[in-house]
This record gives C-alpha cells, structure tokens and sequence, in this order.
C-alpha cells in the first residue's frame, strides 16, 4: 500500500519575463501542516534595468516566510522594516492582525540585471495567535543551524526536525528544512505524527515507484513513512507539521474567520493609511495593490 497521499506538479505562470510555479494551495490539498501557499520563484534571469515590482500588499492572520537560493530582493513593511532578503536567510513575518509589505528588486541589482530564484511560503497561524501584534524577523544564513545525516547535508530553516531546531521564533509545531542530497543517497522523510511533503527543487528522487523530478511536491498520508532515493545530485526542500485546522483564503488574505476576511477587504478596497490593520510603508507608499475585483486572483494580483 503507497505511503503517497498525491504528487502536486506546480503550475507555471509567466509574470512578464518572470515565472512563478505554485503549488499550494491546490484544488485537492489545501494545506500540509500549517503550510497554506507555497510558490517557487524562478529561476529567472533579469536583463539589465528590469526586475521585480511588488507593490504594497496586505496580509492578515499567517506568516510569511522568503526564502532565496539566488538573487536579492528588497523588503519594507508599514511596521517601518527595511531589509534586504538574500540567499540562504530567512525573513518571517508576521502579518497578526494586519501588515502591508513591499518586494521589489534592489537598484542596484536592478542596474546590473541579475538571477533570481528562490521559495515563498504562508504559514497559516492558530487561532489564538491569528491577531497578535505583527512583527518583522531577520536571521542570517549564517544563523540557522547545519547538519549532515548519513552523508546528507542539511540546514533547518523553521521548526524542529531531525533532532535540531531552528532560532526562528515560530507560532506552532512544524518544520521546513533545505536538504542537498547526492546522487545514489537515501532520505527517510519525518514520520512523526505530523503532515508531511518534500517539494523537489532540481533533480530526480524516486519515492515508491514515481521518478520526480524538480518542481514537484510528494505529500505524505498521515503517519506513513517515506524514503527518497536519489537518482542524481538533488536539492529538496522538506516541510510539514500540525494541523492548525480549516483556513479560509481571499487574494491575500488566510483566516479561520470568513467575517474578518469579508471586514479586510472593505478596510483595504480603501487603500493603505485608511485603517489601523493597514498602514502605510514610509518611502514606497506611492502605489498599492488594490482589492481585486472578483475572487479568483493570486497574490501578486494575477488571475489563478
């Protein structure tokens, strides 16, 4: 009997010049753990004086977490954060009751034209901490604790797994982990009691009898074991954890609650400044994304 719930592929956009490939959420599976939307970035390449423009957004009751394997981009947020995210580092966000950020490409990076490509992910917060205070969190590549298991690389980036943990602050229990693995290399993945999936971010791992290869994610069945084994020099990245139970979701917006989401988007179709969840971002607060007119859109405000 397969230990495989499903093989999400992702869905490729073309965001001029830029591709964006989603995998959560996806029709059938929703979520893994507390993981609502996963989005692989690129790669990309930007010729000169061209990038990207994420103008002022909201978010409410998740977490938001970048992570880039290459390539910069510039983060600000109404709370006054100004950071630049580069490779290897992890930036959580905390959007509680309400948080509008930017992402746009460094100028001079911009200048120069460069790659890009790298992970997004929401993480969907319990129910009790869906209105806290928001908050911005920097760690440096150099901060997240590296490992190696039976000649695989490791580094935690969120959560706990594998015996080690990650110094990110975080609302509940579950994991993302950066895994290189070599070729002719096994991997149990965490079988737990928790949610599980391993998303292939290049080359090819066998699980069971299905050959995958990058941009696709294996999800686990609940409490089954998986090993992976590696048919050439792959890069995978490992998540999963608790439920934190049924989520609603709007353009940018993930709550327990369909209310709050029905009172955001009357706050935010008045733009940033109208409303306390929702302030302005000092110094890129010229422009914003407004609500979109119909559901059905993403979150960079593209048709899904």
């Amino acid at each position: 009997m397969s230990s495989i719930e499903m093989i999400i592929t992702s869905r490729e956009r073309d965001l001029g010049g830029f591709s964006v490939r989603r995998i959560l959420p996806y029709a059938t599976h929703r979520m893994v753990g507390p993981f609502i939307f996963f989005d692989h970035m690129g790669p990309a390449y930007f010729e000169p004086e061209s990038g990207i423009d994420v103008r002022p957004h909201p978010h409410i009751n998740l977490a938001t977490v970048t992570y880039l394997f290459d390539g910069k981009i510039h983060h600000r947020d109404s709370l006054g954060s100004d950071q630049l995210i580069e490779p290897g580092a992890i930036n959580w966000m905390t959007s509680g009751k309400g948080i509008v950020h930017s992402e746009r490409t460094p100028p001079e990076v911009r200048h120069a034209g460069g790659k890009l490509n790298g992970i997004q992910c929401w993480v969907a917060l319990p129910e009790k901490y869906e209105e806290v205070d928001p908050s911005f969190k920097h760690h440096a590549a150099d901060s997240l604790p590296e490992f190696d298991v039976n000649g695989v690389q490791m580094k935690i980036l969120l959560g706990h797994a594998y015996g080690h943990a990650s110094p990110v602050g975080v609302h509940s229990d579950f994991y993302y982990v950066d895994v290189h693995i070599p070729k002719g290399k096994t991997l149990l993945l965490p079988n737990d009691g928790r949610e599980s999936a391993a998303y292939v971010v290049s080359g090819k791992v066998r699980a069971e009898e299905n050959l995958v290869e990058g941009f696709s994610m294996i999800v686990l069945k609940n409490n089954e074991s998986l090993i992976l084994a590696v048919e050439e020099d792959s890069h995978v990245l490992l998540l999963g954890g608790s439920t934190v139970g049924k989520r609603y979701i709007y353009w940018n917006f993930v709550s327990s609650s369909e209310e709050r989401i029905e009172e955001v988007k009357k706050q935010w179709a008045m733009g940033p400044g109208y409303s306390p969840r929702f302030g302005k971002i000092e110094g890129d607060d010229r422009d914003f994304i407004p609500l979109p007119p119909e559901v059905g859109q993403n979150p960079k405000g593209t048709i899904l």
